[in-house]
């Protein structure tokens, strides 16, 4: 098949949609379809395409956030399926009047809601009743990363009324690369800690896009813990890094390293080298966490907000701890919990390997896209 996924995000913006993207397009490409990746231009820092995907980065017109505006869009055309990755303001709509005017079949895989606080929140909810609607239900086929968050989610009134239109296909991980055995001592070194040092790691954006991540969270939990040996890391950048580094400052945490981006072998190695990996999301903003998913692979326990979606990669008390979202005591005890327990931890981090191996790792994933496009071929198109 010859398949276009069109991103508003997409590496070296390191994103969930644009990773998930990403290796969505790698493992089409490695089964031998013809791929192309259509994501906007960006500048700074030099991007590895994958292997064997045609990568065509669009200038944007005007750019809100993540949300470019590309009219190259309009010119898109020859492929057998579009994939798009929603939500992407400005180019879902210019994908959905494209298939207006041409025969373009395509596919959706529903990411996350737009929540927003105050006006900007209404108009999210609008955008979605106006509009999104109809670019969902145009689509031969939406897909959703967890049935519970479909159905929590806006995707409700859809799920309820085309049934036959939604499939569940989560997220996936590379588990060669986030694995028990990646080097952490080095890592451990670089940073002076001793033997007896413990890591919460927090892996997130840092911008106000992001803003649901619940860092304040996290550093008000970290400085409830009052553990001179504990450290925090918080891999990620963004415009809302200096205000968080503040508020630690505020809380007097002296162990709170911001780490920047990091990619490669170092961030598989920082997975390694950690205790705890937290996700202390407050709003269904977060409908996944791929980087559950990494800690897993890494073989380290996890404690995530008991939120829709997120609740369906961790099972609580078995391979990681769920917690009330915003409640910064509750993820304090049960990051406490954990690192008290060293055998639980080591327990769980061995389940959590194992129900990677089984149901997340992209091997696994992506024949079951390939079906889903095939299905989403032979389906009439939807309504406008």
């Amino acid at each position: 098949m010859r398949i276009a996924h069109v991103t508003a995000t997409f590496p070296p913006h390191y994103t969930g949609t644009g990773l998930v993207c990403y290796h969505n397009a790698l493992g089409l490409a490695h089964l031998g379809h013809d791929v192309a990746v259509f994501t906007a231009a960006t500048s700074g820092e030099q991007a590895v395409d994958p292997p064997g995907v045609t990568v065509r980065r669009l200038p944007a017109l005007l750019r809100l956030g993540n949300a470019p505006l590309l009219p190259g869009l309009l010119g898109l055309g020859g492929f057998d399926l579009v994939h798009l990755h929603y939500p992407f303001y400005f180019g879902a709509e210019l994908l959905w009047l494209k298939s207006l005017s041409s025969v373009l079949p395509y596919v959706v895989t529903y990411h996350q809601d737009v929540v927003f606080d105050g006006p900007l929140g209404l108009l999210a909810r609008w955008h979605h009743q106006l509009v999104a609607r109809r670019i969902l239900l145009r689509a031969r086929k939406v897909l959703a990363t967890s049935w519970d968050y479909a159905q929590a989610s806006r995707l409700a009134d859809l799920l309820d009324a085309h049934p036959e239109r939604v499939a569940e296909l989560p997220n996936g991980v590379d588990a060669d690369r986030f694995h028990p055995a990646a080097n952490a001592e080095e890592c451990r070194r670089a940073y002076g800690l001793a033997a007896g040092d413990q890591i919460v790691l927090f892996v997130g954006a840092l911008d106000r896009a992001h803003y649901f991540k619940g860092v304040e969270v996290l550093l008000e939990a970290i400085a409830q813990l009052r553990r001179q040996t504990l450290n925090l890391w918080l891999v990620g950048e963004g415009n809302l890094r200096q205000d968080y580094q503040q508020r630690a400052e505020q809380l007097g945490l002296a162990n709170v390293s911001f780490c920047g981006r990091v990619s490669g072998k170092e961030l598989s190695a920082r997975y390694a080298a950690c205790d705890v990996l937290a996700l202390p999301s407050t709003t269904m903003g977060e409908a996944f966490g791929m980087v559950l998913l990494e800690a897993m692979a890494s073989g380290k326990p996890v404690v995530a907000s008991n939120l829709p979606g997120v609740r369906s990669v961790v099972s609580d008390g078995q391979d990681g701890l769920l917690v009330r979202p915003g409640d910064a005591g509750d993820l304090a005890h049960k990051i406490g919990l954990l690192l008290d327990d060293p055998r639980l931890r080591r327990e769980m981090g061995e389940r959590g390997r194992r129900k990677v191996e089984a149901r997340y790792a992209w091997p696994t994933i992506i024949p079951r896209l390939v079906g889903v496009y095939q299905e989403a071929l032979a389906a009439e198109v939807g309504g406008v």
